[in-house]
């Protein structure tokens, strides 16, 4: 028995790296908070846009879309984030999860697995490993978010394992996931889902990403597999000037056992022009064509299949309190929008917010 205790003080011993001080690290906290007011000129009488946006959703009325306070802790060998939210954007975007996870902004632990590389294996509710918005206003270029990104998980559940290059160019991942943007497994769901991500950042002028998922979100006796990709770029030719071009492709089963499959795509391209310190405009074109609804079903002839434009106006009031103003419109194959009654095929929306981070 003391062999066996002194054989696991020295495998303890040898798995913190001979470094007394290897959990010593620092505690940070942070916080956000973004507050909206947005207006559809279609008028819907319950306050609600359009089913496929989850951020910024309530109609002619101010309120909150996101807040949270989140604790992170990093040493040599260990970090954690738990941090809890509030706002529309939990809300809705959340609402097919359980009462006590719905404002959960993450929940994670990590442990890094080699004294000399950059590898570490991260465990809990995560930011999502697909795309390149966040619900984070302020670190988007526009106030709202693109339609793939709405449409994309946000967060996920599972297990990442990471690993950055020295120099910092290469990041590689591999996930074990609950699901897509799922912290509870859905009803009857047994069967594990992966991803993947490469990011490759040359340098500071331009990143790219290619990130993958495979998995099912139906039952088991009704499994279909989704093949998900999205590819993503970003490039500053010049210090004020960036430009983010996105495209998303994706297959689903179109029954269990099937050999044939449906399919949707999304280009994005957003333009963004810093006018001064304190002012920056954006643009930005998408197209998401999902005929078949594997995510977003309309019960319509051609499905969904809209393309969308925005106009975006950012003013810095301070260095952590951002004023934003956007147009945005959508115009969609079949008629899928509604006002007073009456379907159409156009939307238009104005938004405004103003976020403080801290």
């Amino acid at each position: 028995m003391k062999k066996l205790l002194l054989l696991a003080l020295i495998a303890i011993n040898h798995l913190s790296f001979g470094q007394a001080d290897s959990l010593k690290g620092n505690l940070k906290f942070s916080g956000y908070a973004e507050v909206y007011y947005c207006y559809d000129l279609n008028r819907p009488e319950n306050h609600e846009l359009p089913s496929f946006l989850y951020n910024f959703k309530r109609h002619n009325e101010v309120n909150l879309n996101l807040g949270y306070a989140n604790a992170s802790y990093s040493s040599q060998r260990v970090r954690g984030n738990f941090g809890l939210m509030a706002g529309t954007y939990p809300q809705y975007n959340l609402s097919a999860e359980q009462d006590l996870l719905r404002h959960v902004w993450q929940a994670n632990i990590g442990l890094k697995l080699s004294k000399t590389k950059n590898l570490w294996l991260d465990a809990g509710i995560l930011p999502s490993h697909i795309g390149f918005e966040s619900a984070i206003g302020k670190d988007c270029a526009a106030l709202t978010r693109s339609i793939i990104a709405e449409n994309t998980p946000y967060y996920e559940s599972g297990i990442k394992l990471g690993y950055a290059s020295q120099n910092s160019k290469w990041y590689l991942a591999a996930l074990v996931l609950n699901g897509w943007q799922r912290i509870a497994r859905a009803e009857g769901n047994n069967t594990p889902a992966f991803g993947t991500q490469i990011t490759y950042t040359p340098g500071a002028k331009v990143s790219l990403n290619y990130s993958t998922f495979i998995g099912n979100e139906k039952p088991d006796s009704l499994k279909q597999m989704r093949f998900y990709q999205n590819f993503y770029g970003i490039f500053h030719p010049t210090d004020r000037f960036g430009i983010t071009a996105g495209f998303d492709f994706g297959i689903e089963q179109k029954s269990s056992e099937s050999n044939d499959y449906n399919n949707l795509f999304s280009p994005v391209l957003i333009l963004r022009y810093q006018l001064t310190e304190k002012i920056a405009i954006a643009g930005r074109g998408e197209l998401y064509a999902d005929k078949n609804g594997i995510i977003i079903y309309t019960g319509t002839e051609n499905g969904f299949q809209t393309s969308g434009f925005s106009a975006n106006l950012d003013y810095a009031l301070l260095r952590n309190v951002l004023w934003r103003i956007e147009l945005r419109a959508f115009h969609s194959k079949d008629d899928i929008f509604y006002k007073d009654e009456v379907s159409k095929n156009t939307f238009t929306l104005a938004a405004t917010s103003l976020s403080i981070a801290f």
